[in-house]
């Protein structure tokens, strides 16, 4: 039924209408005056919209009248079927929020990345958490204690470039700490009110800029204005600004050598970090290819 009635509508009807899903799914709520911002229309147009969303997904929406808000209906069931890929983009950069049509790319395009095997379900109940700033019971299984369960303060997604995390507060630890999306079994939200110290305003690596100086690898480079022009260095120097928390991943995505003396060898390393300092408190550097603190090296 759904779809011979999406079928039935204009291509802009149905981008607003995946709109709509996309935000009480993954946000748990959505206003006439989001779809008038989103795509120019007027509130009566809005109003249609969400009339015409709640025709094709009875249960999916209902309002709060004190809120003045459509909210995700307790019986949600999605009415269009998105790749987990398009929803973590839309997520992450705002864009990519149309009806999840199949079409060819313009040009032959590859990618060598993993398929990313990730329950939406379980994505909108930590996105929602994000939004409401609640905590959240997951099932989550590490590498170093199996199968637990564990209440956390999520407050962000970050992608480190292989795959996905949720950044937050985890009561377990009483630590803030980066988790596998891919990782969570199950999540479901939980009530009551989050403490001042669980919030990410205390987040230190997460708020703490660090300013990462990345030039051509002296020893393993013959060639080093080939590295210049291809990262776009100027004066010889790559000048990047990471957030503490996500430091390591970048380094080791970019398989930057992290060592004092540059020493590390093979043709993966064409970039040297010249100013270690940077590093000083950082905690994940256990990630970082060849760094040891001062101390140690």
């Amino acid at each position: 039924m759904s779809g011979v009635q999406l079928t039935d509508m204009t291509q802009s009807q149905r981008d607003r209408l995946a709109f709509v899903e996309l935000r009480l799914r993954f946000i748990g709520e959505i206003r006439r005056q989001d779809l008038v911002a989103r795509f120019g229309i007027q509130a009566a147009a809005a109003t249609r919209d969400l009339g015409q969303y709640k025709e094709l997904g009875p249960r999916n929406l209902d309002y709060d009248t004190k809120g003045k808000v459509y909210v995700r209906g307790k019986w949600f069931r999605p009415v269009f079927d998105f790749p987990t890929e398009r929803v973590l983009t839309w997520l992450s950069q705002g864009f990519g929020d149309g009806e999840p049509l199949r079409l060819r790319s313009l040009v032959a395009c590859e990618g060598a990345a993993l398929s990313t095997n990730l329950d939406l379900e379980m994505l909108s109940v930590l996105t929602r958490a994000i939004h409401k700033k609640s905590a959240v019971e997951i099932s989550y299984r590490a590498l170093s204690s199996g199968l637990t369960t564990r209440e956390i303060v999520p407050f962000a997604l970050a992608e480190n470039g292989q795959r996905w995390h949720v950044r937050g507060f985890d009561r377990r630890s009483g630590d803030f700490r980066d988790f596998v999306l891919t990782r969570i079994a199950d999540a479901r939200l939980l009530s009551g009110a989050v403490k001042e110290h669980e919030t990410a305003d205390q987040d230190i690596q997460w708020n703490r800029i660090t300013e990462l100086e990345l030039v051509p690898h002296p020893a393993n480079v013959q060639h080093p204005d080939t590295i210049e022009a291809e990262y776009g260095m100027t004066d010889g120097v790559l000048k990047i600004r990471a957030r503490a928390a996500m430091a390591g991943y970048l380094l080791r995505r970019w398989n930057v050598d992290c060592t004092k003396d540059h020493s590390l060898k093979g043709g993966e390393y064409h970039l040297w970090l010249r100013n270690r300092q940077a590093l000083y408190g950082v905690t994940n550097l256990v990630l970082a290819p060849g760094y040891e603190p001062e101390e140690k090296a």
